[in-house]
């Protein structure tokens, strides 16, 4: 599954640049994985691949796209609109694809009230009854670290049961919420290990490859 958005975002690329097939070796450079393990991976959809000319970029797309939910309306509200939270509620991969921003909310005054795009900026006291008119289906938390358990348990007391935590802090949510850590600093320290050993090979772990972006594997022997 994690591998899926990748290949969605690869395919979209494709069909904007006019590609109209794909083999797996191709698709499989570019999401620097085995051709087998695209193969697979696809197969779990269904049938699209025709042995000799590939995938057809579109139909391929489409069927990614229902797979992952992207064919439906996903309201997604905004915890904490600073710097970060402003940046990311501009950002098109919550204005797109099957999300849609739903709200906007921070408890500061210099910024309640103002706007971020065409959303007007409300104090998070409306959330419950702005909730309640237009259920979220996602969460975003980019609050101070102090602040995101008690958001947490807010969006999950008002039945939000995806989130996706920006803040520095680990949280705690009940099983049936499904949450994502999204912790910069943390990613910042994963490059840094890396880095301190890049010059001293012997001095990490044989068994620690480098690293790679989310939903992808270093490329395996055909």
């Amino acid at each position: 599954m994690a591998r899926l958005p990748v290949y969605q975002r690869i395919l979209l690329e494709l069909v904007r640049s006019g590609t109209a097939t794909v083999s797996s070796e191709q698709l499989a450079d570019m999401a620097r994985v085995n051709a087998s393990k695209v193969r697979k991976d696809l197969s779990f959809l269904g049938s699209f691949g025709t042995r000799g000319s590939g995938y057809d970029t579109e139909f391929l797309l489409s069927h990614i796209d229902k797979e992952l939910g992207l064919d439906a309306d996903w309201p997604v509200v905004f915890i904490g609109i600073g710097n970060l939270g402003r940046a990311l509620a501009r950002s098109q991969g919550f204005t797109s694809r099957g999300f849609r921003v739903s709200g906007l909310y921070d408890v500061a005054t210099e910024l309640v009230g103002t706007t971020v795009g065409v959303h007007v900026v409300r104090h998070l006291d409306d959330f419950e009854a702005d909730a309640a008119v237009d259920p979220p289906a996602v969460g975003v938390i980019a609050t101070p670290a102090a602040a995101a358990q008690d958001v947490a348990d807010r969006l999950v007391g008002a039945g939000v049961r995806s989130l996706l935590n920006f803040a520095p802090r680990v949280l705690r949510v009940p099983s049936h919420v499904l949450l994502r850590q999204v912790d910069l600093s943390i990613e910042l320290q994963v490059l840094s290990f890396y880095l301190s050993h890049r010059d001293h090979p012997a001095s990490a772990s044989v068994s620690s490859p480098l690293p790679h972006p989310v939903g992808l594997s270093p490329v395996e022997p055909g």
